[in-house]
């Protein structure tokens, strides 16, 4: 199998569709499935099931999905060190990202790095903590801007502590005004932000060993503001979630303190590709200034 040939199984994998990823990468839909068939003869195999409504591939097709991605990021890497050895500026990069930081961080990041590099192309995936492992770990992604996995190895740079917050309905009873006990939760109406899209915060409630009233599960920040200002509940959010927002909340430390480790998070930084690096190198060194403009000096 080429390169052209990962490339297009790939994008099937994604849009489910051989005419879309016919036109995607700039073939006629008779030549994309030719090129499907060559794949098939060589490997010995099917690698889609056809449907009504499109087609999805085979599980066997499945299990190559990250080995090509590897090989393709590789091949990447190489044009990118032919080009810059020869004074030239190319690649493509993509970036996964909690909400949050692709609001109040990327795009400062971004303008400051494309003045510098203009040529190079971007892509941003946003999810939540478990989507952006997995991305990491089938090569989806080059690297996140993530809280530190704990339960995990691979390369990370931290830059910052993001503290997490109580976040309870405008004008809710405090005997504390400047922190709110974590003990304070228990037995009360929460709103808890869905399983695997932040690992801090269920970590900081098992950690604590309350047991709050868990009434809703939602994976949106801005949903969970709203409900919290509809007092359907009480909830925990990260400072960075909370900022720039106008919902009519009190977010408010918890006592004891609870952070999130905030840092660049990839598989290994000597393999990343030059432009990959490059960026990686520049955010390091300009976050810091971002990270007080936009939280303070935690």
């Amino acid at each position: 199998m080429d390169f052209q040939e990962y490339e297009l199984l790939l994008d099937l994998a994604e849009t489910k569709n051989i005419t879309r990823t016919a036109e995607r990468l700039g073939y006629s839909q008779p030549g994309a499935s030719h090129i499907l068939k060559k794949i098939e003869e060589e490997l010995g195999f099917p690698v889609i099931f056809r449907e009504k409504y499109g087609v999805t591939l085979t599980p066997a097709a499945e299990l190559l999905l990250p080995t090509m991605r590897e090989l393709m990021r590789i091949q990447e890497r190489l044009e990118q060190t032919i080009y810059s050895i020869k004074g030239l500026e190319y690649g493509k990069m993509t970036i996964g990202a909690y909400s949050s930081v692709s609001i109040h961080l990327l795009p400062m990041i971004l303008r400051e790095f494309k003045e510098f590099h203009p040529n190079l192309i971007i892509d941003i995936r946003e999810g939540g903590a478990e989507n952006i492992l997995s991305w990491i770990d089938s090569n989806e992604i080059d690297f996140a801007f993530i809280s530190r996995p704990y339960a995990r190895t691979m390369d990370f740079f931290s830059y910052g502590k993001d503290p997490l917050v109580a976040v309870l309905p405008e004008g809710y009873a405090l005997d504390h005004k400047r922190n709110f006990p974590m003990e304070s939760f228990e037995g009360q109406p929460f709103i808890l932000s869905a399983d695997g899209n932040d690992f801090d915060i269920h970590n900081a409630l098992e950690c604590s060993g309350i047991t709050p009233k868990y009434n809703y599960s939602v994976l949106d920040d801005h949903t969970i503001l709203s409900m919290v200002e509809n007092k359907l509940g009480l909830s925990i959010l990260t400072q960075l979630i909370c900022t720039g927002y106008h919902y009519k909340v009190e977010c408010i430390p918890v006592d004891p303190p609870y952070y999130r480790d905030m840092g660049i998070g990839m598989k290994s930084y000597k393999k990343l590709s030059p432009a990959a690096k490059s960026f990686v190198d520049f955010a390091i060194a300009r976050i810091p200034k971002i990270w007080n403009e936009v939280l303070g000096e935690l």
